[in-house]
């Protein structure tokens, strides 16, 4: 499976800049890690942003809609056709992540990469269907070696708009009933886990359907199971998480930094960062999520989340949420006084 852009260089960080901003959090007129966890945020936004007036103002969400042949299956306790009602629902501005790209300010723009019937032109959204739903892998790999190209290239394209379009900070969301299932089944594919570990209620499963979705993930891995991360994708992935994984590899290229949002997302980070470890330079991790299997893939990639909310919503609402957060930790490398400034003696 070749995709040349993979090998695109991704950069690193300015160590210059990371060293001076150090330094700079040194002489800020506050006890030395006072700050927390915000300290480290606005040093590495720095050194991502080369200044040490970093910004998070322009901020560019994507959400990728797609549906999953793995409903037949009985996976998910909404019907298919809630995901095409959830991206009319975008269109409209009445979904979370529609009030919460609102009330930041932030860019929203939903890119349908494969519901299962075609969709009418909305406002905000794109078309760039890859086909009507990925197959039930379950009994055969969820998509074809050109259908998953094409959808890493739809993620590859929003990553591009964005970084046009002047963001300075990406978030990737998604909507795919079905998704979580997915996602579960690539994880343990790659971590080697069973699916009863990383196997959750998704959209609100009880016991009993929990149960039946760990078996048919397993039954799947049990023919399509493999460590190899873009083959894992293309037999149990879905067009939404292939279009994540295809963006945040893009944004890594580009250089823009990417709060990653949660179980799903994360499973697309995953399949990036195994493509390209050096992509997790820059990614911040926005919230636990209350899937279960999300802590398991977090410490899997060693990954320090920014919130623990009890979120499972997905659509980049747990990143969205997580956003103020980094603003402050820019707004405060970049705004306070040092002791000097201030005149304000150090201990």
């Amino acid at each position: 499976m070749s995709h040349h852009w993979f090998d695109d260089p991704i950069p690193t960080p300015d160590e210059t800049t990371c060293a001076a901003a150090r330094e700079r959090q040194a002489q800020l007129t506050k006890p030395p890690g006072s700050l927390g966890r915000l300290e480290e945020l606005g040093v590495t936004l720095a050194s991502m942003q080369r200044t040490q007036q970093p910004q998070v103002e322009q901020v560019w969400i994507t959400v990728f809609a797609a549906d999953h042949g793995v409903v037949a299956e009985g996976v998910s306790a909404f019907p298919q056709a809630v995901t095409a009602e959830m991206v009319r629902n975008f269109a409209r501005g009445g979904a979370a992540i529609s009030v919460l790209a609102r009330e930041w300010g932030a860019r929203l723009d939903v890119v349908n990469v494969g519901t299962a019937q075609p969709l009418e032109e909305l406002p905000g959204v794109l078309d760039a269907r890859v086909g009507p739903g990925t197959a039930n892998f379950v009994h055969e790999p969820a998509m074809t070696v050109e259908q998953v190209h094409d959808a890493l290239m739809a993620g590859h394209h929003a990553a591009d708009r964005a970084a046009i379009n002047g963001a300075q900070l990406f978030i990737g969301g998604e909507m795919g009933i079905g998704n979580t299932t997915s996602a579960a089944a690539i994880a343990c594919s790659l971590l080697g886990r069973p699916a009863a570990q990383l196997a959750g209620p998704g959209t609100g499963l009880d016991t009993v359907g929990v149960t039946r979705k760990a078996l048919a993930i397993e039954r799947a891995l049990a023919k399509l199971r493999s460590d190899k991360p873009l083959e894992a994708l293309q037999r149990l992935g879905g067009f939404e998480i292939a279009a994540l994984t295809g963006a945040y590899l893009r944004c890594g290229q580009l250089g823009l930094p990417v709060l990653v949002d949660g179980f799903i997302a994360t499973v697309a980070v995953l399949v990036a960062v195994r493509l390209r470890p050096e992509l997790a330079r820059w990614l911040f991790y926005a919230h636990c999520s209350a899937e279960p299997g999300h802590r398991r893939l977090l410490e899997a990639l060693d990954a320090k989340p920014l919130l623990d909310l009890e979120m499972r919503l997905g659509e980049g609402s747990g990143a969205a949420v997580a956003l103020p957060i980094l603003r402050a930790a820019a707004a405060l490398h970049a705004s306070m006084a040092t002791f000097d400034e201030a005149g304000v003696s150090q201990a």
